[in-house]
């Protein structure tokens, strides 16, 4: 996944984007940038790695010597950016966020149209934004290129692209992942969190419609490509990867979160000592479910931050698996001898989730129930790039599917989603066996839907029913 954050002042930018920018890193682990133009200095950009330490440690520098009026940042888990382009439509900056999957469709397109070339990643791949930029360029304006990158791209594509004479931003064809524009004196940003700009002292001017396209620069916005009608935004905005303190179409994602909690609590009847959430993203859930089942919240382990800060994560799928296990620091006294109900935000592969209930068993736990606070993930992400999975069998629902029915594709896998059917209590008794819970008791579709309280119709939810 990734964020962005971009900002045209009538000042120097570069407070506003520096710790804008910053605001973004629970979105990325791996690249983070910035780029800024100044009229008499022209563009200047900088690209860091963030694996081993956070945006500002690695950004301290820049932040001292880059300067101008316009500017985008963006903290990414994957590509290098923000690129600087220099094309027919002049020179210009851009970043990213969302996943293509016809990347060797549309390479070879612009290889057939005179494309030459394009510069390889460290892993072998195109870099993302490089290919969006390549797209953009077959037009004659920025504006056609832009609108062309939504028509082609098959997955999501929202970006940022600033230019000498202002900031472009262009929201994915149907709305997967935000864009909301801030306001204050003189000043106007651009961001994919929504809380992002509050203290820089920004207030909320509107959100982007899905396939939008605007101009920002410091007197105004004004609209290029007016918005679709048709919304499919990203529902694990509010499980997991979106902030706590953000909204997302006007909804509150720690509200959406005590929702989905008190949703889980009514349909079940386990009965343990206390409530908690894994920490981060499980609390606000644990916290609902709480205060619907009268069962008192406690924080049996708690997150060590000050020197574990979510950018240090390896690439590596066992290490990211150990640094999870050793942030989770024990409260033995909140163990010992107690049923303990855990709420995750999801259950991926299932190793981190069993790892810690083994560790709490070891810490002294009676019983662990486990409420994770979506359905179980059946179909791997086609849109956006929240997961580093890079098999669908990395799922540990495919895995006991397969173990079901011999194959990785059965021919009745839309029953594994459905929570009526003999199939789909089968596989979640399996997987709870399979990870050692006491209990295990998967989130609705039909409820969490209702957490959020958006129509279905305008919400993703491909990889829990496979509906596009």
């Amino acid at each position: 996944m990734g964020g962005f954050f971009g900002v045209a002042s009538k000042e120097d930018c570069m407070f506003d984007l520096f710790f804008g920018t910053d605001y973004h890193s629970h979105l990325g682990t791996r690249r983070a940038g910035m780029a800024v133009y100044d009229r008499e200095k022209g563009f200047d950009r900088a690209i860091h790695n963030i694996e081993n330490a956070p945006f500002r440690t690695k950004f301290d520098k820049d932040f001292s010597e880059m300067h101008g009026t316009m500017g985008i940042g963006c903290i990414s888990d994957y590509e290098p950016q923000p690129l600087i382009v220099r094309s027919h439509h002049g020179t210009y900056a851009i970043v990213t966020v969302g996943k293509i999957n016809n990347t060797d469709k549309i390479v070879n397109q612009l290889f057939a149209s005179g494309h030459s070339h394009f510069l390889e990643m460290s892993g072998g791949d195109i870099n993302a934004t490089e290919l969006v930029a390549s797209i953009i360029n077959q037009k004659s304006n920025l504006i056609e290129g832009i609108r062309y990158a939504q028509e082609i791209i098959d997955g999501s594509m929202t970006l940022l692209v600033l230019t000498p004479k202002g900031i472009y931003a262009a929201r994915d064809r149907l709305g997967r992942t935000p864009v909301v524009i801030g306001r204050k004196k003189d000043s106007f940003c651009a961001s994919f969190e929504s809380f992002a700009y509050l203290n820089l002292g920004y207030t909320e001017e509107r959100e982007l419609g899905p396939g939008e396209i605007i101009v920002m620069t410091p007197e105004g916005i004004e609209t290029l490509s007016a918005p679709g009608k048709e919304m499919k935004i990203c529902t694990f905005l509010w499980i997991y990867y979106g902030y706590p303190s953000s909204s997302y179409e006007g909804i509150s994602v720690e509200e959406m979160r005590c929702r989905c909690g008190a949703m889980l609590a009514r349909r079940d009847d386990a009965h343990p000592d206390t409530v908690a959430g894994v920490p981060d993203s499980g609390t606000a859930h644990a916290i609902g479910y709480a205060n619907e089942s009268g069962i008192p919240f406690s924080r049996p382990f708690i997150k060590y931050t000050p020197t574990w800060p979510r950018s240090f994560m390896p690439t590596i799928q066992k290490k990211r698996d150990l640094i999870a296990k050793m942030k989770l620091i024990p409260v033995h006294e909140l163990i010992q001898n107690r049923s303990l109900l855990l709420i995750d935000d999801s259950i991926v592969r299932g190793t981190q989730l069993r790892e810690t209930t083994e560790f709490l068993y070891q810490s002294g736990a009676k019983e662990v129930h486990v409420r994770p606070a979506c359905p179980p993930l059946v179909y791997g992400c086609k849109y956006l790039n929240f997961s580093r999975s890079t098999s669908v069998m990395d799922l540990i629902t495919r895995r006991v599917i397969k173990e079901m029915n011999g194959t990785e594709e059965p021919e009745n896998l839309s029953r594994y989603s459905d929570p009526e059917s003999a199939e789909y209590k089968d596989m979640v008794e399996r997987i709870g066996k399979k990870l050692n819970f006491t209990s295990l008791r998967y989130h609705r579709l039909d409820d969490m839907i209702e957490s959020v309280g958006l129509d279905k119709c305008r919400l993703c939810t491909y990889c829990w029913d496979g509906k596009e």
